[in-house]
């Protein structure tokens, strides 16, 4: 709950430091005393917009703090200061700054630490809930009432929200394996053409290398012809060089006993027989490697020119062309073995769907009964606030299908009818200032206990009515304040005072050239004097004393 609101230099306010306790708060004071100041300061820490006129006239900035403690804060808030960083230890309160500087510039802290009003907004609705007379937040928002009646229906929706993520993924996997036949299907004929010139052509892996080297090799040949076929004719023959060097070994054996020195001519001689045979033995080797055959140099260069161009015309390399014919007709099968996938998945898709379906409609019959439990818990509500002739109803239509969701397929809005036979219409078209007001105050009550903003504030609730209903009103303020830990009221009715556990006077005070708002929390002595002004007016009689009494005596 709010606990502490220090302000400084906001308009007409200097300095003011309030503090906040559970129960019922309410604020008093003649009109224009600057009640609507002390609320526009709250809507700083809370992300309002930031404008320079709030800043006190001859003031270079202004500066609104407030504190909220819980004995656990809420899951939203928790979850939203982890995402931005902001550390909090177990217990410590939860202090929110702004400053606003007098070029209109502003920013903002959370217990000290730099913030965005971002943040500030997304958590201003687990704060305080404020309900003004012409407020488009809260319970006037269609946009909000489907969460408030779960909330009082206590709808479960994780089952929904499962079974929602699980039918949108089949969906999704379904739109995809339809996407993906399709384009296969749109590439059928050109993949079949594709596949036949490859297959045709049944390239090899390490093929281009190959055959790199072997037109190589065979251009090579095709130079050195001349210069092989005569060596080929210097080495064959009786009288070849070889032949010669065997002879003079053979020779040369015969008395090669008689010297030593001949042994070793004898042992060098046989080494070069050795070394020429190898010489011959290459040279033969060459020559075939090396042969000139124009008609297989011919298909060689054929083969390498029709592999370098389908390569280039897939955009690949030559040695990827195996790979490529693999993949098409994988792409090929797909299409043929597509439509039994397909069936698969719509099948699933159909499953998750009714599944959803299942789960959405059990949600909405619940939905359809707590809307009836509600609508008559309003209408109790009603006649004490003089509001006998209007009616409520909590309106469920089930959504077109493309804006069904987690939350399932129902949309819901509070309706209301202010006379009898009129037709019923949302709350902020057809009900008055005091009427929204007391109509707000009404489902308020009905929707006790079921949780929300641990702060609530009512501005000026009951502007135009009195008597009974202005105590029926202060009434259910006091009896809302105790259900749900704080409320806070602005209020011009003496009834309404009464009930408050805490009475808080704002008023205006001049010394002649300045201006200041302040605040002062009232003790039994200054209620019943604030009372007795709110009853008789400027003139504070002693009948308007004793009905103060009265009305404090009473609650």
């Amino acid at each position: 709950m709010l606990t502490r609101l220090s302000i400084r230099n906001i308009v007409l306010i200097e300095a003011l430091d309030l503090d906040f306790r559970r129960g019922l708060g309410v604020l008093t004071g003649e009109t224009g005393a600057g009640k609507s100041i002390l609320l526009d300061a709250l809507g700083l820490v809370l992300g309002d917009r930031a404008e320079s006129a709030l800043v006190r006239g001859g003031e270079p900035k202004a500066s609104v703090s407030a504190s909220f403690e819980y004995a656990q804060l809420p899951p939203a808030i928790t979850a939203a200061l982890d995402d931005a960083d902001i550390e909090i230890e177990p217990g410590e309160p939860l202090i929110i700054r702004r400053q606003v500087k007098a070029d209109g510039g502003s920013k903002a802290f959370i217990n000290d630490q730099s913030t965005s009003v971002g943040l500030l907004r997304e958590l201003a609705a687990s704060l305080v809930e404020f309900h003004g007379q012409h407020d488009d937040r809260g319970l006037v928002n269609p946009r909000g009432h489907m969460a408030l009646l779960d909330r009082f229906a206590g709808t479960d929706l994780d089952a929904l929200g499962r079974r929602w993520k699980a039918w949108a993924k089949a969906e999704a996997q379904l739109s995809e394996a339809r996407d993906a036949v399709e384009q296969a299907r749109a590439d059928q004929d050109l993949l079949i053409v594709h596949l036949a010139e490859l297959t045709n052509l049944e390239p090899q892996a390490g093929e281009e290398n190959r055959l790199a080297l072997s037109r190589a090799d065979m251009q090579k040949g095709e130079k050195l012809s001349g210069d092989l076929e005569d060596m080929r004719h210097l080495w064959e023959g009786s009288d070849s060089p070889l032949a010669n060097l065997r002879v003079a070994a053979r020779k040369l054996d015969r008395i090669a006993e008689e010297h030593p020195l001949l042994k070793e001519a004898l042992e060098a001689l046989d080494r070069a027989v050795i070394e020429a045979g190898e010489a011959e033995d290459k040279l033969e080797a060459a020559a075939l490697a090396l042969v000139h055959d124009p008609q297989a140099l011919d298909a060689a260069e054929t083969r390498l020119f029709e592999l370098r161009a389908l390569a280039r015309k897939h955009r690949c390399e030559v040695d990827a062309l195996p790979e490529l014919i693999r993949e098409m007709r994988g792409r090929l099968d797909a299409i043929e073995g597509g439509e039994a996938q397909l069936d698969a998945l719509e099948a699933g898709a159909r499953e998750a769907r009714e599944a959803y379906l299942k789960t959405a409609e059990k949600t909405h019959d619940a939905r359809v009964k707590a809307a009836r439990k509600l609508d008559k818990a309003v209408a109790g509500e009603l006649a004490p606030l003089k509001l006998d002739a209007a009616r409520f109803q909590t309106a469920i239509t089930v959504l077109p299908e493309d804006r069904w969701g987690a939350s399932g397929m129902d949309g819901a809005e509070f309706l209301i009818s202010t006379n009898p036979g009129a037709d019923f219409a949302p709350l902020n078209k057809i009900a008055s200032g005091g009427e929204l007001s007391r109509f707000i105050l009404a489902l308020k009550v009905a929707l006790a206990e079921k949780g929300g903003a641990a702060t609530i504030i009512f501005d000026e609730i009951d502007r135009g009515v009195g008597g009974a209903v202005a105590s029926a009103i202060g009434e259910r303020l006091s009896r809302l304040a105790n259900e749900e830990g704080q409320l806070l009221a602005v209020t011009h009715s003496p009834q309404v005072a009464a009930r408050g556990s805490q009475h808080y006077l704002i008023a205006k005070s001049s010394n002649g050239t300045v201006t200041k708002t302040g605040v002062v929390e009232l003790g039994q002595e200054g209620r019943q004097e604030e009372i007795a002004r709110m009853l008789s007016g400027a003139e504070i009689t002693s009948e308007a004393r004793a009905q103060a009494d009265r009305l404090l005596e009473d609650v």
